[in-house]
């Protein structure tokens, strides 16, 4: 069969297709009336519609400027605080007068007494976790440091750098290495457990050499000591509040910081990051104010009196015995009731002033029903009072040792009093 014969079968093959009618002209006017309507309703409801705000924001809003350095740019934010500058009760640049012998024995570290205060380096980092291992990443250091002035005592600078994209810490690390080669000495809280681990693993992970580290002075746990007796606990925020007087406003929680960055790393929104760009300045700028009170001198001192017994305990354990008893002896005369009373009997008994201590023992067991205190009477009235018949009585109203101690300890006094007569008295 032939494509032509093939063709004539289909059904109305060879038929030209039926023209369309013709419409009337009225009928082309009311098409185009038809579709001026309806443009019209299309055009009226998008004037209507809210404009929406585009979702991405420049990133040149943040507060930083750009340094073109031979790693690459750095973001870097300055601030220049004077004198006048406070934190509550504290002026921060009181720090660098501070006493660096002082805040070596607070510290229990021998290697910051040499030190020079005026040229320390605050640093704190922002981090992306809560942990120093290979994946967190410092993405907002902040460092503070003093700079001279020729008309008076100059300032204290704050300096923070930013890892505005992952991948771009060769300039920042290298700032933060150039700034510690530069300092007497390097001042954090909790930097010993947590930053300085973070850093030098981004040191490692960036395979740069990891900068030469000077005395390390960390607040954390200098606080804890100074101030274990209070409620409130040794955050920093904690001890802005309590011990500077000093409240932070509209400020981002430290476990929301890691999430404000992804936040931004995500969107490219500036104002996710403002607010971690301000909690980082005021810690490192806190940190000084600490400084500057923690080594203030003694005889001067603004702190209160349940944290001069924890100054007076502290100066006991670095062996500096007779100022931790006239430490103790302020901060009874401040204040400190029980805990003062303590402090003063534990130091005295270790400097060899047994009548001393046995006195404030004495008076701390009129208050308090410890048996520590107790056991601390039952043997300074056996072994320098030589009263075995009051050592015998505080024996067995219970101490702190374990029973069969204490059941030795009870029958040696028994036998004392046997040999002594009914006055229990050793002479």
């Amino acid at each position: 069969m032939t494509l032509r014969s093939r063709l004539a079968r289909l059904p109305n093959a060879g038929n030209p297709a039926p023209e369309a009618p013709e419409l009337p002209p009225e009928s082309h006017v009311r098409v185009l009336d038809d579709l001026r309507s309806r443009m019209e309703a299309i055009l009226a409801r998008t004037r209507a519609e809210p404009k929406r705000k585009p979702p991405r924001v420049d990133v040149a809003e943040l507060p930083f400027c750009v340094e073109e350095t031979l790693e690459g740019p750095l973001h870097v934010r300055t601030l220049r605080l004077n004198g006048a500058h406070r934190v509550g009760r504290m002026p921060a640049c009181a720090a660098r007068r501070a006493e660096s012998e002082l805040l070596a024995l607070l510290a229990l570290d021998p290697t910051l007494a040499s030190c020079n205060l005026s040229q320390a380096l605050y640093l704190d980092t922002e981090t992306t976790g809560l942990g120093p291992g290979a994946g967190t990443v410092a993405f907002l250091i902040g460092l503070a440091f003093f700079t001279e002035h020729s008309h008076g005592e100059g300032h204290l600078v704050v300096e923070q750098l930013l890892v505005r994209q992952l991948g771009e810490e060769a300039p920042v690390l290298a700032r933060v290495a150039m700034r510690m080669r530069e300092a007497s000495m390097l001042v954090t809280f909790n930097g010993k457990s947590f930053d300085m681990p973070v850093l030098r693993t981004r040191f490692v992970m960036g395979q740069r050499e990891i900068p030469r580290e000077p005395p390390h002075l960390d607040l954390l746990h200098v606080a804890r000591r100074l101030h274990k007796t209070r409620k409130t606990g040794t955050t920093l925020g904690a001890l802005e509040r309590e011990v500077l007087g000093f409240v932070r406003e509209d400020d981002v929680p430290s476990g929301e910081v890691s999430a404000c960055y992804l936040h931004f790393l995500r969107t490219n929104d500036p104002r996710a990051l403002l607010g971690v760009i301000e909690h980082n300045a005021w810690d490192v700028v806190s940190m000084a104010a600490l400084v500057g009170l923690y080594g203030e001198p003694l005889e001067g001192t603004q702190l209160e009196a349940e944290d001069l017994v924890g100054v007076a305990r502290t100066l006991k354990r670095a062996g500096q015995k007779d100022l931790a008893h006239q430490i103790a002896d302020l901060a009874i005369e401040k204040g400190a009731n029980e805990e003062g009373v303590r402090a003063r009997a534990e130091i005295a008994k270790a400097r060899g002033d047994k009548a001393r201590a046995l006195a404030d023992f004495e008076t701390l067991a009129e208050t308090v029903d410890d048996p520590k205190v107790r056991l601390e009477l039952a043997k300074l009235y056996e072994h320098h009072a030589k009263d075995a018949k009051r050592a015998l009585e505080v024996a067995t109203a219970g101490t702190s040792e374990k029973d069969e101690r204490s059941a030795v300890r009870i029958a040696r006094l028994k036998k004392k009093m046997e040999r002594q007569g009914s006055n229990g008295k050793l002479w």
